[in-house]
């Protein structure tokens, strides 16, 4: 995750700020507008995993305008873009770079040169991640948790902000490979991706099929986005809040005594702490988008299927019964129904 550029304790989630957030979000919204039809809830998930420095994975078959997205965002926020097309046969030097020898021409001399790859965006898309081998996959995660690659024993910084946003498409199988799970838990929020509703459609197919093209323009610039990230920090959770949140992960783990007799028999392998650190962050996001001054209850369970759906493993039994992490995710959510109180069971 990108560190936060400015200290979060030189801004203060006043009403002032707040609405600078709102203001924000309602902006990339309308410029992106001009490119896609609907998904707000997909949007609103991608801009609370920037303005907290995440990475996000987005899953969705083809045709729903994933990659059109990701770019228009980028153009929205001002950002330079860099993608890169995941295939078998990717190494992962066409990804960082490679050193390259370079000759003086005055004096004949020979000297290592770093050619920079795609890499070197501050908003890089990874399309179809799950098309390559975990050895071409593994090239990000130097990048991802440490905003630096390491080429020869030489380290160069990426540019900041740094985010990675990655698609694949769950319904192909042959000739993917799925992410490590080291890898998976480096990524903020999986979001999901679903069709448009027939209205939305419409929609598309008239502006797609007409001979008119809006295209998104900057509006919001890296100055604005540091400031939100640095509100989004400063907003406050209450302290069973808190708790709650951390009980909610806690309960995921099989090996645990927080979790269910159900989880046990469901669940091979439950969240580990970067889902306590990024459901909590992902909700002070959404309450600050929302104009809240502090987090509630529902933008802890809002968050929670995005931020925990990639982290659970689940057991065979699971499998048999045709059950999902999602579907894990909501009953957890339902067990705690009444763990404010002190009745949880």
């Amino acid at each position: 995750m990108n560190p936060s550029p400015t200290s979060p304790e030189s801004f203060i989630a006043d009403d002032a700020a707040l609405v600078r957030v709102g203001q924000l979000r309602e902006k990339l919204l309308l410029s992106v507008s001009h490119s896609i039809v609907g998904q707000q809830e997909v949007l609103d998930q991608v801009i609370i995993t920037i303005l907290c420095g995440g990475h996000c994975l987005i899953e969705g078959v083809p045709g729903l305008a994933k990659t059109l997205m990701i770019r228009s965002l980028a153009k929205a926020m001002s950002l330079s873009f860099g993608r890169i097309q995941f295939t078998p046969d990717l190494m992962p030097s066409d990804i960082i770079g490679t050193e390259v020898i370079q000759e003086n021409r005055g004096t004949g001399e020979r000297s290592l040169h770093f050619l920079a790859g795609p890499i070197f965006a501050q908003m890089l898309l990874a399309d179809e991640i799950n098309r390559s081998p975990p050895k071409t996959q593994s090239a990000l995660l130097e990048a991802m948790q440490e905003c630096q690659v390491s080429v020869s024993g030489t380290t160069h910084p990426l540019p900041t902000p740094f985010f990675v946003l990655a698609t694949q498409n769950p319904i192909e199988q042959e000739g993917t490979y799925p992410l490590p799970e080291a890898q998976l838990d480096r990524f903020m929020l999986l979001i999901r991706v679903n069709y448009p509703n027939d209205a939305e459609e419409l929609e598309i197919v008239r502006r797609t099929t007409s001979k008119v093209a809006e295209t998104t323009e900057p509006v919001v610039d890296v100055g604005e986005l540091v400031f939100a990230s640095a509100v989004v920090r400063s907003i406050p959770v209450a302290e069973h809040l808190l708790k709650y949140a951390i009980q909610l992960v806690r309960a995921s783990r099989p090996d645990t005594p927080e979790a269910p007799a159900w989880v046990r028999e469901l669940v091979r392998y439950g969240a580990g702490p970067r889902g306590s650190q990024f459901l909590v962050l992902a909700a002070k996001a959404r309450a600050a988008l929302a104009g809240r001054p502090c987090v509630e209850l529902n933008d802890i369970q809002a968050m929670a299927l995005p931020v925990l759906r990639h982290r659970l493993v689940p057991s065979f039994e699971a499998e048999n019964r045709l059950m999902s992490t999602d579907e894990i995710i909501t009953r957890l959510i339902d067990s705690l129904s009444t763990f404010l109180s002190g009745e949880y069971r």
